[in-house]
């Protein structure tokens, strides 16, 4: 499916979360609430419960299970809260969204900004405010909270293994200024001391590196094969077939190898730290 397609099917006003917001009003009223009773129950002002309804505002998962039960509707909202929860992200993104919420093993090289899986609320609102054309608050602050919720993976248990290659302009650039940019740094100083996460900076003075034809993901699910994932200017691709899945992995193992060790790296970000 391409990315038009996807883009339709979940936008804001659209697809999935205008059915939703039908439904929901019609359960509404069949209970014989208004929305400001409904918004008393569930802890959300009416005019909350409007732009749900309206589909103009993504509900949250606890929303929806809580007006399922109010409203009598015996699983029908409920069983559209995974669908519902995929519009949080950006179209091209949902797809990885969903494997990287499962994967036991994840592996990323990065060359631009630090990885969304590592990065703060401060640094992500200053990424997402920097986008050409200019992004609406709302969506904004949609994708800042969808991006810090992806987190919750360094939480989960059993523990999946997730290491991480950035190259070295990664951590000197001070995106969103200089206070956002040492909290990056020591947030990644914080994550870094983790038992599963290993962080490796490539450093720029390299003769030979492998990762030169950009960056990528990759990913281990529970069940199934390795994939890849690799995104630019907006558009996504999956890679599944095996030889080429094969070619990535064996790239990420170089890229490690050139790279400075994880303690090394966190010596590195401690002293960029130390000469600002």
């Amino acid at each position: 499916m391409d990315d038009e397609v996807q883009q339709s099917e979940y936008e804001v006003g659209t697809g999935t979360l205008s059915v939703f917001g039908r439904q929901l009003k019609l359960f509404r009223e069949r209970a014989g609430m208004d929305r400001a009773k409904l918004g008393s129950l569930t802890g959300y002002s009416a005019s909350t419960i409007a732009s749900f309804e309206q589909a103009r505002r993504i509900p949250p998962p606890k929303f929806i299970d809580q007006s399922d039960e109010v409203l009598g509707a015996g699983g029908v909202l409920g069983a559209s809260k995974e669908e519902v929860a995929r519009a949080q992200y950006p179209a091209f993104f949902r797809d990885a969204a969903k494997l990287e919420a499962e994967a036991v093993e994840l592996h990323v090289y990065d060359t631009h900004m630090v990885n969304g899986l590592l990065q703060t609320e401060e640094y992500t609102r200053a990424l997402l405010g920097m986008r050409r054309p200019l992004l609406d608050e709302a969506t904004i602050e949609q994708r800042v909270a969808a991006r810090l919720a992806r987190q919750e993976v360094f939480d989960r248990w059993p523990a999946p293994l997730l290491s991480f290659v950035m190259e070295e302009p990664v951590v000197r650039r001070p995106l969103g200024g200089e206070q956002v940019w040492r909290g990056q740094l020591e947030q990644l100083l914080l994550l870094g001391q983790k038992r599963n996460v290993e962080l490796q900076v490539m450093p720029l003075d390299r003769e030979d590196n492998a990762g030169v034809d950009g960056a990528f993901t990759l990913l281990m699910p529970k069940q199934g094969q390795q994939v890849g994932y690799m995104e630019a200017q907006g558009r996504s691709t999956l890679v599944t077939e095996r030889d080429a899945v094969h070619a990535l992995s064996a790239r990420y193992g170089i890229i490690r190898a050139q790279a400075l060790t994880p303690s090394e790296s966190l010596a590195f970000i401690e002293k960029l730290l130390g000469e600002r």
